[in-house]
């Protein structure tokens, strides 16, 4: 399983490759003259891109951000190429522990909501008691506290995961 890597400059390789020109700290090395690197974005996705968690650095809130989202951004952009079989494909496997309760208790809350919102039947890692957080509200500020108790979706809240409805909106 590749993982999705913070390099220096905060940029984010979501395909287990540097971007050019990094590695995990220092200068990558220059391509052959005359040959151009693949960028990232232009490099085709798997058919059946699986979860993957990436290594946590940072707050919770920080890691949300770059776990959670990135890979409902992961998930979306499958489903509009292949529907929602292809899209269940990427949490087909079972995540490795991130460390932190409230990612690992997101990633399973994640996946649920999906499911029932896509129509497609959750992977038995989800239902996981070992996934619990307890009254975690990620990227939500103070004054929308009252908005994500209400407005959570199921699949957050019986986690303990509490967001608004404006959480998962991605533009």
């Amino acid at each position: 399983m590749s993982f999705p890597r913070v390099y220096h400059g905060g940029e984010v390789s979501t395909d287990g490759a540097p971007p050019f020109g990094l590695t995990a700290g220092r200068a990558a090395s220059r391509p052959r003259r005359g040959a151009q690197p693949t960028p990232a974005h232009s490099r085709p996705l798997p058919d059946n891109q699986r979860l993957r968690p990436i290594p946590w650095a940072g707050s919770p809130e920080t890691c949300w951000r770059l776990g959670i989202l990135q890979t409902l951004d992961d998930y979306m952009s499958t489903f509009r190429r292949g529907g929602p079989p292809p899209a269940a494909g990427v949490f087909a496997d079972e995540p490795e522990p991130t460390g932190s309760v409230e990612l690992d208790a997101a990633f399973a809350a994640l996946a649920e909501y999906l499911a029932d919102r896509d129509g497609w039947t959750a992977p038995a890692w989800v239902s996981d008691p070992a996934r619990p957080a307890y009254g975690w509200y990620p990227d939500v500020p103070p004054s929308l506290k009252a908005e994500a108790e209400r407005d959570s979706p199921p699949a957050f809240k019986t986690r303990g995961i509490l967001i608004t409805s404006l959480s998962l909106n991605r533009a």
